[in-house]
């Protein structure tokens, strides 16, 4: 039995300005545009999330909402978890390792520097930074959320625009 993950970090956002809570920030045309062409490389891969979770901040969700439509998952069903916008590395884990071992496929949409941090938890060749719209993609031998660690990786891979 197979677990995937896919870890996501929103789109491209334009600098925080105007008094704009950070938590309100929105996606840039070219934010918009890389999480569709990310999007579609994924849905073209054919191993789609069961289930997605996106930080409340309104770039994650916008990232989830485009990745959503693309691969004709209800909007409706994109949870958000307040947790994810000011986790760190161990929350994120606690995060995952609850989720119903019904699902075999996560995707879990969330920031920088704690998203770096955690694909670097699982990866062999560690990266320097999760750009906007990168993915890290991580295959477990486990059958339940709550076993997976770096040991349990059988497949990686990471992309970006």
């Amino acid at each position: 039995m197979y677990k995937y993950l896919f870890i996501v970090r929103h789109g491209r956002s334009p600098g925080s300005h105007n008094g704009i809570y950070d938590i309100d920030r929105t996606l840039d045309g070219q934010g918009i545009i890389d999480s569709l062409v990310m999007s579609m490389r994924i849905s073209n891969n054919g191993n789609l999330p069961d289930k997605i979770l996106s930080s409340p901040a309104i770039r994650a969700f916008h990232s989830a909402s485009i990745f959503a439509r693309t691969f004709k998952y209800l909007i409706n069903d994109i949870t958000i978890n307040d947790e994810i916008y000011l986790a760190d590395k161990n929350i994120m884990l606690n995060i995952i390792k609850q989720t119903d071992n019904n699902v075999q496929n996560l995707m879990i949409f969330g920031h920088n520097p704690t998203f770096t941090d955690l694909a670097n938890h699982f990866l062999k060749d560690k990266i320097n930074n999760m750009p906007p719209s990168g993915i890290v993609g991580l295959k477990f031998k486990v059958e339940s959320w709550s076993k997976i660690d770096r040991m349990k990786v059988v497949e990686s891979s990471f992309d970006h625009p």
